[in-house]
């Protein structure tokens, strides 16, 4: 009986963390790839120029977006600063970064108003990890008027 009961406690807490965890390995594998292209030193035939043409389309698009907020919906403890630091690196204007206490998100999601879509998928490329784009619920009332940035995990 007892034998049971642990099993049964095992089976449940495996499902939960499965249920709750949003993690399929490919943002970890991305990192990975990331980091170990970031690692590698340029060749002789790579131009420098390439990484500086890129910069100002990015930076105009980022001027084009509006302002945002983001939210850590996830356990890592400072998420939505390091998520608001990589989007105004990448010129962006965020105006606040926070936690958001919900159970109801398990992925990084970006929620738009009327108009915005464009705005939102802009943002969703420079998200670490990336981020689904959704309209914003209506029972969805954090940061009013702009884009906001949910973060479960990068």
């Amino acid at each position: 009986m007892l034998l049971l009961a642990i099993a049964v406690v095992c089976i449940g807490l495996g499902w939960h963390s499965a249920a709750t965890s949003g993690d399929d390995g490919k943002a970890d594998l991305a990192d990975t790839q990331t980091s170990a292209s970031a690692d590698q030193t340029p060749s002789a035939s790579t131009p420098k120029k390439a990484s500086t043409s890129t910069a100002p389309s990015t930076v105009t698009d980022a001027a084009d977006v509006g302002t945002m907020c983001v939210l850590n919906a996830g356990t890592q403890t400072g998420l939505a600063g390091e998520v608001s630091d990589a989007l105004k690196a990448a010129g962006f204007t965020v105006s606040e970064a926070a936690n958001l206490s919900t159970a109801s998100i398990s992925e990084n999601t970006i929620f738009y108003g009327a108009g915005k879509e464009s705005a939102a998928k802009k943002v969703a490329e420079s998200v670490p990890g990336g981020a689904d784009v959704t309209e914003r619920p209506a029972a969805f009332t954090k940061c009013p008027g702009e884009l906001a940035v949910v973060v479960v995990s990068k």
